[in-house]
């Protein structure tokens, strides 16, 4: 056991992790930490393209854990994760908990035009309806999709790590932006946890990967900026809030995001923005070697999903993950 680790004590045998494809080295810092390890799955594609999964070995009676993030191919990985929990509950399994490091689907909370699904619900109904007792996600795109999981839901925070992280950082003439009034308030959050002022943008989204910002909101002129938000998909915010930061004459300019999605046209964004000091994110969903730019840095959550399955696991309250800004940083 290393000193990142923790006893598992009686449930070190009735522990079982498996990984999906689509993070499987999220799944082993995690079983790391749990001083386990990750149990194997097979999986099959046969000639009709279905999909066939089989847990590689028996969960009869155990607490099942099941760690997928949906990142592309969304729909492969999401119906990988329906099948996993249907063998765990087939197979007899105790408890299943799906753990959904980044749940992509946060954006579709509403129907905010004719004819379409609230995705965010139906995705929610459907891990219910596959046999999850139990899921754990992080730093959701819109928090009220908290409430449209049909089973008990941890809604987890990744700010721990970037506390941890800018304070080792001159911050004397910093100042924390946040690209949208609308999610100002996460952006308020980590500014008081720094002891720094806030300030946002006012946004106007024109379509998936273009927005328009008309103004911040905010004493920005001459500082530096940490420009914070929930992910960063193709750039498109970021950038239009970058360029109106540099008009305002901003200094250094750093870019934090809990989910780095970095789709289409996002990297060679953020490469040809010479402002830019510094991106950090997390290790919610995997950034390849050909999206790692020089000056990125990727900060691990591992730990943070660990202690919460410790937590549930062990029975004890997961309250201090929830209250981490007025229990520990606020202040700090």
């Amino acid at each position: 056991m290393t000193d990142d680790s923790v006893p598992m004590g009686q449930f070190a045998d009735s522990l079982r992790i498996f990984a999906g494809s689509s993070h499987p080295e999220l799944a082993q810092e995690i079983a790391a930490y749990l001083n386990t390890r990750v149990s194997e799955i097979h999986t099959e594609r046969f000639s009709n393209d279905n999909l066939m999964v089989q847990l590689g070995e028996s969960v009869r009676g155990k607490d099942v854990v099941i760690i997928q993030s949906f990142t592309p191919n969304v729909s492969e990985h999401l119906l990988e994760l329906l099948m996993m929990i249907d063998a765990a509950r087939s197979a007899s399994a105790r408890t299943i908990h799906a753990v959904i490091p980044y749940y992509s689907y946060a954006r579709s909370d509403k129907k905010d035009a004719p004819r379409i699904s609230i995705a965010g619900r139906l995705i929610a109904d459907l891990l219910g309806h596959a046999g999850a007792d139990h899921v754990m996600t992080m730093t959701l795109h819109s928090p009220q999709v908290h409430g449209f999981f049909p089973v008990p839901t941890d809604h987890l925070t990744a700010d721990e790590v970037f506390v941890d992280y800018f304070h080792t950082l001159d911050l004397s003439n910093a100042i924390v932006v946040s690209p949208d009034i609308g999610h100002a308030k996460r952006a308020s959050r980590l500014a008081k946890s720094l002891g720094i002022g806030v300030a946002a943008g006012d946004k106007e989204r024109q379509s998936d990967d273009s927005v328009a910002i008309s103004t911040i909101i905010g004493d920005v002129d001459g500082r530096d900026a940490i420009v914070f938000d929930d992910e960063i998909a193709t750039g498109g915010s970021v950038c239009e809030l970058v360029n109106l930061l540099e008009a305002r004459g901003v200094g250094r300019i750093i870019l934090a995001c809990t989910h780095g999605v970095f789709s289409g046209p996002a990297i060679a964004r953020l490469a040809a923005m010479d402002k830019v000091y510094e991106i950090v994110t997390t290790n919610t969903v995997p950034i390849p070697s050909y999206k790692r730019l020089p000056n990125m840095r990727v900060l691990s959550v591992g730990h943070i999903f660990g202690r919460a399955i410790n937590c549930n696991l062990m029975g004890q309250s997961i309250s201090s993950l929830f209250a981490f800004w007025s229990e520990k940083w606020i202040g700090h």
